[in-house]
């Protein structure tokens, strides 16, 4: 979809990230993913009369660490509160939240897009207990039929509010996936949208370029990947500015994204919002947290994907690309250094990183934690290459050989025989060969036709095997045509 230039868009995101506790915010109850549904279920999450809550240390912690990853104040005290409505996967009828004192505020995540210097400011983060979830299934008022899992119930939830200082679609969803970057990599998220591990709401207005006033806005709720993030903006903004552009009036709505139809429908107008009626939460009292805590986990944090992707282009010397591409996950970045370090040769061991052991994984369908070869291996492999033990087509087979057996590259080279070819009496021999067998396009060189030259090279190589100097190829192959 195209923007009209005469408007611009105003976007601001919410995000809820489930926090990686081994139990809930409020309960002792497992968070795992894929149990049985209403197993992980007590009085306290299922909502029981008499049931109370007592907050987990774990899910504050992990609050304060993306306070800090996100730069924003950690507030020394911050208050629960009663966010009251009705829905059948909402137990007690109420979700305890934070609302006016939140547990940070304040914030900006600035990183380098392929478009510039970013900075998006962050309002606040918040604590929260995550609600069950509705399984819906048939169609007909006769077969319809709505099933209720507790599971989810009071898992630990973080909400992060930005400032609406997103202006594309793209734009936002490079944010998302810039704030799951860091999520994943300061351990308290999994980043896995699939499952409902990290979600988005997005708050979208268009407004005349060059004017300061916030056009009404749409709320587009429960976006779960960035590609659905930035194209549910791209038709909601164009909605948005057919209306104004036309003179009408945009509604005030929740939206939700069609993805079948690729497009937002109503959810519910601003006449329809729910009016939470907000109270502190009676059972928990204010938490307060030690200064000295912040203090200590503000020194435990690792470093943040966007310095690791500085520090990868200055002292590796690598491309922005290739930083970009290692530093997608904290593991990823880690098995590099690693490479790099025993190599000592940070783009050859990029390279092969992005290159072979990425193909491999896609092929798996593996993350780098399942990842069978180890740093020391690779880099044992991506050694021989350097030293010119190897050429680069015998090394990708030899690659294939480590994997499935375990074996190092250096073990594979000697028993099989794959060390480069530098012998020039063998080279010369499969030269004669080639030219024997290609006498068209030996002629086709010798009447000026040189492009063949290329064909001849590979004929010859392939014939090693793959395994003959490519150097010593060509010089012993063009004095070979040359000679009258």
């Amino acid at each position: 979809m195209q923007q009209s230039a005469a408007f611009e868009p105003v976007i601001g995101l919410e995000i809820h990230a489930q926090l990686l506790t081994g139990t809930k915010i409020f309960c002792g109850c497992s968070t795992r993913f894929g149990a049985p549904p209403n197993t992980n279920v007590c009085p306290v999450c299922l909502g029981l009369p008499g049931a109370l809550p007592v907050l987990n240390r774990k899910a504050v912690e992990f609050a304060i660490r993306v306070a800090h990853a996100l730069n924003c104040r950690v507030n020394p005290v911050s208050i629960f509160a009663r966010k009251n409505y009705f829905y059948p996967d909402l137990p007690k009828g109420y979700q305890i939240s934070q609302y006016e004192r939140p547990i940070a505020t304040g914030g900006s995540v600035e990183y380098q897009s392929a478009g510039g210097p970013r900075r998006v400011g962050i309002t606040r983060a918040h604590l929260e207990e995550d609600a069950g979830k509705s399984l819906h299934e048939g169609y007909a008022d006769s077969d319809r039929r709505t099933y209720l899992d507790f599971n989810r119930s009071g898992v630990p939830l973080l909400e992060i509010v930005t400032e609406p200082d997103l202006r594309s679609a793209a734009d936002a969803g490079e944010f998302f996936s810039r704030l799951r970057e860091i999520l994943v990599a300061i351990g308290v998220n999994d980043g896995n949208m699939e499952e409902g591990s990290l979600r988005c709401d997005a708050n979208v207005s268009v407004r005349p370029v060059g004017t300061t006033p916030f056009g009404t806005k749409a709320e587009v709720k429960n976006l779960n990947s960035f590609k659905h993030v930035q194209k549910a903006l791209e038709y909601e903004i164009e909605r948005q500015t057919a209306i104004v552009a036309d003179g009408g009036r945009v509604e005030q709505e929740t939206r939700l994204w069609d993805v079948a139809a690729g497009r937002t429908v109503s959810m519910r107008s601003k006449e329809e919002a729910h009016d939470y009626r907000y109270f502190p939460e009676p059972d928990l009292p204010p938490l307060t947290v030690d200064p000295a805590w912040v203090e200590e986990t503000r020194r435990s944090m690792p470093e943040l994907p966007e310095a690791r992707r500085r520090r990868f282009v200055s002292d590796y010397a690598l491309p922005e690309y290739d930083a970009g591409v290692l530093t997608q996950s904290p593991a990823l970045a880690d098995y590099f250094e690693a490479t790099a370090a025993l190599v000592g040769n940070a783009k050859s061991a990029s390279n092969w990183v992005m290159g072979e052991l990425t193909r491999k994984m896609n092929e798996l369908g593996i993350g780098i934690g399942s990842v069978a070869l180890a740093p020391e291996a690779l880099a044992g492999l991506i050694r021989l290459v350097d030293s010119g033990t190897i050429s680069g087509p015998v090394a990708k087979d030899v690659f294939e050989k480590m994997y499935a057996s375990g074996r190092a590259a250096g073990e594979i080279v000697e028993a099989e025989g794959l060390a480069r070819i530098d012998d020039a009496g063998a080279i010369e021999a499969h030269v004669a060969d080639v030219l024997r067998a290609n006498g068209k396009a030996v002629n086709q060189y010798r009447e000026g036709k040189h492009q063949t030259f290329g064909f001849l090279v590979g004929q010859v190589i392939k014939a090693t095997g793959g395994k003959a100097n490519p150097a010593l190829v060509k010089d012993i192959l063009k004095r070979a045509l040359d000679q009258p």
